[in-house]
């Protein structure tokens, strides 16, 4: 029989956002407060993660939000043609607010706001402390991040955007695309081209992952949210669609098939722009996915 198809009907729902909602609200008003020290700069303050992309689920607490300095921006303009490259240089000059100064700052001033005791520093986030009706927030602090295509002039430029920010405890630069994620899913999930049903089954997953979690079946960390949606985004949209339980299949056996057939190594993230497999900590094992897909195929049979 298999997982009914009410429990997948009832894992497929969204989790409450209210709260979410007020606690990007929140930062962004702290943020642009008098006497903020970028309350001038050119930055913005947007959700990124499961609660900006509509797969939140029951249970989800940290708020992930991304305050991007877009004065000044880091960039990549490899595929530009020599005199592209010289035209770039000519009409950017070094930048003198770095990435530290724009942290600083930021940290700053949500201490101001929030109070000291409030705040603490993560490897790649500032961390807040929910209350008076915020959740837990985990604030990236990035610059804008430029993938160049074309540059003839500033009027005349093509790039895709990303974000770059430190890890301090890493001492290395990332680069993530989280509007790009965004983008993608929202398509992906339209009528045309899966009928709605592609957050939905994001959602199912998640749940699933989170009933094995907390049946010990498998770890906490074995599947993480972001790989999770990345995996699933991989799978042709003509899969899904139809009744949560045939979706769900059929989703688990085309998934198998290509780590079987070794498609899978050309899997990309959500954002399109990065290998969702590979050796860096912003990529995801192959072995992690078998022992997931194990599981999962044991929870079906076993239901």
């Amino acid at each position: 029989m298999g997982i009914p198809e009410l429990q997948l009907d009832r894992w497929s729902h969204q989790g409450a956002i209210a709260t979410a909602k007020k606690t990007h609200e929140s930062i962004r008003n702290a943020l642009t407060s008098n006497g903020s020290p970028i309350r001038g700069k050119y930055f913005e303050v947007y959700l990124q993660g499961s609660y900006k992309n509509s797969t939140n689920i029951r249970g989800d607490s940290d708020v992930d939000i991304v305050v991007q300095l877009n004065s000044t921006f880091q960039y990549d303009v490899s595929s530009l043609l020599e005199d592209g490259k010289i035209l770039f240089e000519q009409a950017y000059p070094d930048a003198k607010y770095l990435w530290r100064d724009f942290r600083a700052d930021v940290l700053k001033t949500l201490q101001e706001y929030y109070g000291i005791k409030t705040i603490s520093e993560g490897n790649k986030s500032l961390k807040v402390i929910g209350g008076s009706g915020r959740l837990p927030a985990d604030i990236v602090v990035c610059l804008q991040y430029r993938k160049y295509q074309r540059f003839r002039s500033i009027h005349d430029q093509r790039y895709v955007e990303g974000i770059k920010f430190y890890a301090l405890r890493e001492n290395r630069w990332i680069i993530n695309f989280p509007k790009l994620h965004y983008d993608n899913g929202t398509s992906k999930n339209a009528q045309y081209r899966t009928n709605g049903c592609y957050k939905p089954i994001v959602r199912i997953f998640k749940n699933a992952r989170t009933y094995l979690a907390n049946k010990d079946v498998i770890t906490q960390t074995l599947v993480a949210s972001y790989f999770l949606e990345c995996l699933l985004y991989n799978v042709p949209d003509k899969y899904f669609g139809s009744n949560y339980q045939k979706t769900f299949l059929s989703v688990i056996d085309w998934i198998a098939n290509s780590f079987s057939g070794g498609q899978y190594q050309k899997f990309l993230c959500q954002n399109g722009q990065l290998p969702l497999f590979g050796n860096t900590p912003e990529q995801w094992s192959a072995n992690s996915v078998i022992e997931f897909l194990k599981k999962i195929i044991e929870l079906w049979k076993d239901w």
